[in-house]
């Protein structure tokens, strides 16, 4: 309602309430400049916020950035990081509504994301019961596929070209969020730190075990043909490779669900997450780990 310019912004609540998420990224944590441009930051940054409020079933309205930056960067770089933002809330309607600035040795980006349920229940964790089946929507193993050639130092060449872009800029389903809540899903979030991890977090919160299909995961061929090139399991990006930000969701056994999302798993009574009837326990990105 009310953007840049004034000491706050006004952004309309039509629901009455507001859903809120916050993140932050730091270079050489979260992304590298020798790796990405200032425009992929800025779509990156901007999806895995906005990721988190279609998770709870919610439509992002707009965001708020805070920024510190180092002296000598490029206005190019910057320029490329707010047309990013931009361009990523174009995808869902949202806008960039403020933020800060400041001087900083490193480039540091504060996001934080709102959205409006339309009169929905916000879809939490706790929601998992014995009985129902887990989905999942988007796109599983592309983004870790893609910083392992990076990191491995393998040539970009254009058969590996769409798993690299998946770790710069994150293509997540958001209208898969808000879709899943009208069809009654009833426990929801974002992968940002690996699916075993994540389910782990939907387990624990509902006091159930999630038991996972190893052969129900479809696994892209451009990350299989990474995994080729790098020697290893295609399945181990899938179920631990982060950022995503597919939406992982339960949904009562009967609903008939699209073919965008994907049944691999179950929940029974118990704890924690199996694949194949063994426990592998919460394997995916933890910061103090």
């Amino acid at each position: 309602m009310l953007g840049p310019g004034d000491d706050a912004a006004v952004v309309g609540a039509p629901d009455g309430r507001v859903v809120v998420s916050t993140d932050l990224l730091i270079e050489g944590r979260h992304f590298r400049r020798d790796w990405s441009s200032g425009y992929d930051v800025g779509r990156k940054a901007a999806a895995q916020n906005l990721a988190d409020v279609a998770a709870m079933g919610a439509v992002p309205t707009s965001l708020v950035v805070g920024l510190g930056v180092p002296a000598d960067l490029p206005l190019e770089w910057l320029d490329g990081l707010t047309d990013g933002f931009r361009d990523e809330c174009a995808v869902v309607g949202a806008s960039v509504a403020g933020g800060d600035i400041t001087r900083c040795d490193l480039v540091v980006i504060g996001v934080t994301a709102l959205g409006d349920l339309g009169g929905r229940a916000p879809v939490t964790r706790s929601g998992a019961r014995p009985g129902q089946v887990v989905a999942v929507a988007g796109r599983l193993g592309y983004a870790a596929a893609g910083w392992a050639l990076l990191e491995a130092g393998v040539p970009e060449n254009p058969v590996l070209e769409e798993v690299v872009v998946a770790h710069r800029r994150p293509g997540p389903p958001y209208a898969m969020g808000p879709g899943a809540a009208e069809l009654g899903a009833s426990a929801m979030l974002d992968v940002s730190d690996g699916l075993l991890q994540d389910l782990g977090h939907v387990a624990e919160a509902s006091g159930v075990r999630i038991e996972l299909d190893p052969r129900a995961f479809a696994v892209g061929e451009p990350v299989s043909v990474a995994a080729k090139e790098l020697g290893v399991d295609p399945l181990e990006w899938v179920l631990t490779g982060g950022e995503d930000h597919a939406l992982a969701a339960v949904f009562p056994s009967e609903v008939r669900l699209p073919p965008s999302w994907q049944v691999v798993g179950r929940v029974v009574e118990g704890e924690g997450v199996l694949v194949h009837g063994r426990e592998i326990g919460r394997r995916g990105w933890d910061h103090f780990r």
